[in-house]
């Protein structure tokens, strides 16, 4: 009971020290690399579950989805900067002054290409969603760390070891498996996937600047884009209770909360490991398409999913075998 007793007292302290870890220890590298895991798996992981959100106003356009997503977002991250964050948008325009033109043309770029690939992304995703099938939005999730890792090797010159390139082979293949029967969704996937793929890139680069208010300038320029179209291509403004809750919890828990954490796991680890990790996403929609939508499952898939499973944990195997052995360590010192 006393051994059980420190083993947790000893967990709980590395979590503290994980989540609350100051400059000091920042050092040590294990730890500030883990607390850049931890923000992409959970971003990935309440990703995993938005068809939840999503489903029950699947009757509704894909466009009246999309404008009250972001108009709402951007109304409500606003709000925050000017409420809690006015200081932190003074030193960000005075840092975007203080910067050559070279590199104020480059932020733009990154900053406005980062707005169209989000926003490209968000309605190709609610349209293949609700009109093509649950499980091509899977798959699309599923081709975009393969396009990430590839995209990050070669523009931003990425490195990865021969075990994360067998890992990206294991995943084409899965992928390759998991459209044998389905060339459409893998066409939809491909394009959700490039999106998304590009957008990670793209922000891997973007840095310098405070990431929620980042976020802001990609939602918000987004919402202006998007508004001259709304009179003409919306529908009837909806009345029902059920949507605006449904677009309120879109629009917090799986749309800032999550993108807020994607930005801060770019800021610390490669693009290529946080796209890998992005598999986490699929792999919960999969079985929530299975056991909850009850979407027909063939074993093909089921295979295909299991060989992206171990990709996964290949890739991130250094790291997994890393932290274990900390913590292993950790435990036999404090036992003893």
């Amino acid at each position: 009971m006393v051994q059980f007793t420190k083993t947790v007292s000893v967990l709980l302290c590395y979590f503290l020290e994980i989540c609350f870890i100051s400059k000091q220890s920042k050092k040590e590298n294990l730890v500030k690399t883990t607390k850049y895991y931890l923000a992409a798996i959970t971003a990935y992981t309440i990703w995993g579950f938005f068809s939840l959100a999503l489903k029950p106003i699947h009757d509704y356009p894909s466009l009246d989805i999309l404008f009250n997503r972001v108009f709402s977002c951007s109304v409500l991250m606003l709000l925050i900067v000017f409420v809690f964050k006015r200081k932190r948008v003074k030193e960000t325009i005075d840092t975007f002054k203080a910067l050559s033109k070279v590199e104020k043309r480059k932020t733009l770029l990154l900053n406005f290409g980062g707005s169209f690939f989000l926003m490209a992304n968000w309605f190709t995703f609610i349209y293949v969603m609700n009109h093509v099938s649950v499980k091509a939005t899977s798959l699309a999730y599923l081709v975009c760390p393969i396009l990430t890792t590839l995209l990050a090797y070669f523009l931003l010159h990425e490195k990865l070891s021969k075990l994360q390139w067998v890992s990206v082979g294991l995943s084409v293949s899965g992928c390759l498996l998991l459209s044998y029967t389905a060339i459409m969704d893998m066409f939809f996937s491909i394009i959700i996937g490039l999106t998304y793929a590009s957008y990670l890139v793209s922000q891997r680069i973007n840095k310098g600047f405070d990431k929620f208010i980042v976020l802001t300038f990609h939602i918000t320029f987004s919402a202006l884009v998007l508004l001259p179209f709304y009179p003409a291509y919306s529908g009837p403004v909806p009345t029902e209770f059920r949507f605006y809750f449904c677009i309120e919890t879109i629009a917090i828990l799986f749309t800032i909360f999550p993108l807020f954490l994607n930005l801060y796991a770019l800021s610390g680890i490669n693009s290529s490991t946080v796209g890998m990790l992005l598999n986490i996403n699929p792999m919960i929609a999969f079985c929530l398409a299975t056991f909850v939508y009850h979407e027909k499952i063939g074993a093909l898939q089921i295979a295909a999913y299991s060989i992206i499973f171990i990709a996964v944990l290949v890739f991130n195997s250094h790291h997994i075998f890393a932290f274990r052995k900390k913590y292993l360590s950790t435990t036999k010192n404090t036992v003893s």
